[in-house]
């Protein structure tokens, strides 16, 4: 049994997506007005539109189904005011093992789309080590080839979009 991954979105991005969505389920009269005119073209072995129109088509719904379950499980709400704990909708200053520091969104890639911040998922293994963490707590999370990387939360902010 897989748990639900909640994703937490300001209400501006939840409004934002829920209008991309209804766009784009709007639109789909449009794409099969479309297909079924390049059908009547002929040949659909050859027929160029045809292909375009079908894959147009797929990445649509594709992106319907991914906006439908992003939607279904967000949990919407503002940015927190003040922020002693890394929490989503925080921006996080971490620094590596190597000195090398970032920022970043501690949140959903599609909150963080129209910003410049990097964004870093809760259920990621550098989001969820950093959860909960305070500022000047280090933490260690696990790497794609089994080892690991110590991190340091030097700063935490509300994000302020």
């Amino acid at each position: 049994m897989t748990e639900t991954q909640v994703t937490w979105l300001t209400q501006d991005a939840f409004d934002r997506l829920k209008t991309e969505l209804d766009e784009l389920i709007a639109n789909r009269p449009v794409i099969a007005a479309e297909i079924n005119a390049r059908r009547e073209e002929g040949d659909l072995k050859e027929n160029g539109g045809y292909h375009a129109a079908r894959e147009e088509q797929g990445q649509q719904e594709g992106r319907i189904r991914q906006l439908q379950e992003l939607l279904r499980t967000a949990h919407v709400g503002t940015s927190p005011t003040s922020a002693n704990e890394a929490a989503p909708g925080t921006v996080l200053t971490i620094r590596y093992d190597d000195d090398d520091t970032e920022k970043v969104l501690l949140g959903s890639r599609e909150e963080g789309s129209h910003g410049d911040l990097q964004v870093i998922s809760p259920n990621s293994p550098l989001g969820a080590a950093l959860l909960g963490a305070k500022a000047g707590e280090d933490r260690s999370y696990p790497l794609p080839d089994g080892g690991s990387m110590k991190v340091t939360l030097v700063e935490i902010q509300p994000y302020t979009g």
